[in-house]
């Protein structure tokens, strides 16, 4: 009989075989994206793990790793989901739940959100009939300012939902008041931002609610996947709810009569003894994640303290190589807030002349195999998908759109040396050429 530990022997020695030595890097051979994913043998090995259980869905890998997410953020519930954008849409569904009375949100109210962002912060607000009031980004931050949000309030005011940029932190701390003193509910995206932190607190606990990505190009990666996060145990019910086809019952996978009283229950208009394994209590959807999902989750988890501290020293070191060139004359880097300490997603890059081509510089950095990203949706208000949209915007959006046209990311990631930074740092300064 084959045992678990033999096929982990001979997992071990297959990834020894065939990935553990890496690829050199050759200069305009080797691509080098914007964003990547970092794996390894114990990466493998839980995935394998995870498949020797026979379990499809969410699981005991599941179970464990949503404590162990919300423990690293230092929250008292988290999600797993199956994607960053499903993780928006349970977040802010949570919020419309019946059961928040005169504090769900409904069609026609107001959200308050960055012009600078990307589709999925927003589309779940947009898709229930919530009406967005865009705002303009500081340049430095690339983040919005309390300012910018109070400026923006009325009474149909009813959320704000921000993401914070490229893992940069804006000033969680104030939005919140702000929000708290209004009754504004305020949701921070943390896509980009596992691990930055903010007044020597983590971004995603000065919100109602959190959530965030595992997409590879991510802090930590699971495949495709996501969390919501919380300390509000109302707002976790109700999200847990929609995330779960809707259902009212909260009993785990392969759990039964968690409540004691499967076949007493009498809800809406249902019979008395309707079984409630079977009782919606919201408009839900199916959005868990797999149990292998999970597994790579946990694996990926004992290691992002080394990946987060490997993109704060990635981004310092292309800063310092990039001051050396001299491409403070031809670029404006992104800056922090006091007090923050952002887990950098990438290197953000502003052309400082009008005049110069960003095409022509990111089709020659493509050309030496270097891979580069625009600020998402840019300016989402000018997006196909978004001009014919009910909306109100603040101002003229000038930072915004000077992002949109002269604006782009290089790679910061963890699989980078810095052999390759050096590379990308002088090919930057072919904008000289421009």
């Amino acid at each position: 009989m084959v045992s678990r530990e033999e096929i982990h022997s001979l997992c071990h020695k297959y990834y020894e075989e065939n990935f553990a030595a890496g690829k050199k890097f050759e200069p305009e051979k080797t691509f080098l994206p914007a964003n990547g994913k970092v794996l390894d043998v114990d990466d493998l090995s839980m995935l394998i793990d995870a498949s020797l259980d026979m379990w499809l869905t969410a699981g005991r890998f599941h179970e464990q790793f949503e404590k162990e997410f919300a423990k690293f953020w230092g929250l008292r519930h988290s999600l797993m989901v199956n994607s960053g954008s499903s993780a928006n849409l349970v977040a802010f569904s949570a919020l419309t739940s019946p059961f928040l009375k005169d504090r769900k949100l409904k069609p026609g109210d107001e959200f308050i959100t960055p012009a600078a962002c990307f589709p999925t912060t927003i589309n779940p607000a947009l898709q229930y009939g919530l009406t967005p009031v865009f705002v303009d980004v500081d340049l430095k931050i690339h983040n919005v300012t309390p300012e910018q949000i109070e400026e923006a309030i009325t009474p149909k005011t009813k959320l704000v939902m921000i993401a914070h940029t490229l893992g940069n932190p804006y000033d969680a701390k104030k939005i919140s008041e702000i929000c708290k003193e209004k009754g504004i509910w305020f949701v921070e995206d943390c896509c980009d931002a596992l691990g930055a932190t903010i007044h020597e607190k983590h971004v995603g606990t000065f919100g109602d609610l959190a959530t965030c990505s595992f997409y590879p190009a991510h802090h930590i990666t699971t495949g495709e996947g996501g969390a919501v996060m919380t300390n509000n145990p109302a707002l976790k019910k109700f999200a847990e709810s929609f995330r779960d086809w809707g259902r009212d019952c909260y009993c785990a996978p392969a759990q039964e009569n968690t409540c004691q009283k499967r076949y007493s229950w009498k809800i809406g208009e249902l019979p008395l003894g309707y079984d409630h394994k079977y009782i919606y209590s919201h408009i839900g959807y199916n959005l868990k994640a797999t149990d292998w999902q999970a597994a790579l989750g946990l694996s990926q988890l004992k290691k992002v303290s080394g990946f987060i501290e490997k993109r704060r020293y990635n981004f310092n070191y292309l800063k310092t190589k990039l001051i050396e060139l001299g491409a403070e004359e031809y670029f404006d880097f992104p800056t922090a807030l006091e007090g923050a300490n952002p887990s950098w997603f990438g290197f953000l890059l502003t052309l400082k002349n009008a005049n110069m081509n960003r095409s022509s510089l990111l089709q020659y950095l493509n050309d030496k195999k270097i891979g580069t990203r625009l600020l998402f949706g840019g300016n989402i208000t000018k997006q196909p998908g978004y001009l014919e949209i009910n909306k109100r915007v603040i101002g003229d959006l000038k930072n915004t759109n000077l992002i949109m046209e002269k604006s782009f990311y290089v790679g910061i990631w963890p699989g980078l040396n810095e052999e390759m930074l050096n590379y990308i740092a002088s090919n930057l300064m072919h904008v000289k050429n421009l």
